[in-house]
């Protein structure tokens, strides 16, 4: 991930593209290929907000919608660590966002050092694409001037980002029109295949940019048994004994990291001891 800043104009910009990471993310999921660009897009576009946050922290997005694609999650932390899953039928057609959500909203969960409770916000979800769904959430939640362009695929997910600083306008008029003009010509192969300095050199030839230094973005999504042992304990003795009789074991399903926790009577009895 790389932020940039055009000096003259009062724009900044920043820049991702995903490779080790989503190919860990989406290892085992066999996720329909409509789905899986989807959720590539929401983990570029949570990255490169994630990454320009005015107080660092952990941001997380869900959309969920009443289409083929009922559930999207993305969470970025303040290192740039992240993890998400779709929830999809096995067979979706390619098609707009609306033809793969269908009706839903948009929601956004941040939280930092300095807050007790998590900030949230909730939008519905509007535009023709996961670009424009989020072009018109930042637009309501920072007003300012806001344009995405975001491509995935099986081995890659990339995201470019451009946002109009209060004081454009008065260093130049036509600057903001100009730098979109010149990003809408953009590829998606390009997006997910040029590095950040390449892809600055060829769509903005004329402006003078500075590039700062790359910020690194993995996957993860380590086991974490005690979340486990917390939702069992909550649970009760009572019902967890109910499932090992039918059962003969207990097991739980991390939705997020695909991870499989087994317990057999013998940890529930220690889990309870």
């Amino acid at each position: 991930m790389r932020s940039f800043l055009f000096e003259a104009l009062d724009i900044r910009g920043a820049w991702v593209q995903l490779g080790g990471a989503w190919q860990e993310m989406t290892a085992g999921r066999n996720y329909p290929g409509p789905a899986r660009d989807l959720l590539g897009q929401m983990a570029a576009v949570t990255t490169l907000i994630a990454a320009n946050l005015k107080q660092p922290g952990r941001l997380t997005f869900q959309m969920r919608g009443s289409g083929g694609v009922s559930l999207l999650v993305m969470d970025c932390d303040a290192q740039l660590r992240l993890r998400g899953m779709a929830r999809t039928t096995p067979a979706i057609a390619p098609g707009k966002l609306p033809d793969l959500l269908g009706e839903g909203a948009l929601t956004l969960t941040l939280e930092t050092a300095d807050t007790r409770q998590p900030y949230q916000s909730h939008v519905p979800i509007a535009g023709g694409s996961l670009a424009e769904a989020f072009e018109h959430y930042l637009a309501q939640s920072e007003q300012l001037p806001t344009r995405l362009w975001l491509a995935a695929g099986a081995d890659a997910a990339a995201g470019l980002f451009l946002q109009a600083l209060p004081g454009a306008a008065a260093r130049d008029a036509d600057g903001w029109t100009r730098v979109q003009v010149l990003a809408d010509t953009v590829k998606d192969e390009e997006l997910l295949t040029l590095g950040a300095i390449k892809l600055i050199e060829r769509l903005f030839p004329e402006e003078d940019v500075r590039v700062y230094d790359p910020r690194p973005v993995s996957y993860s999504c380590p086991y974490d048994p005690a979340k486990i042992y917390a939702m069992l304990k909550n649970v009760g003795l009572a019902e967890c004994q109910s499932i090992l009789a039918e059962h003969g074991e207990i097991r739980v399903h991390d939705d997020i990291c695909n991870h499989e926790y087994v317990l057999d009577a013998a940890a529930v009895a220690a889990l309870f001891k």
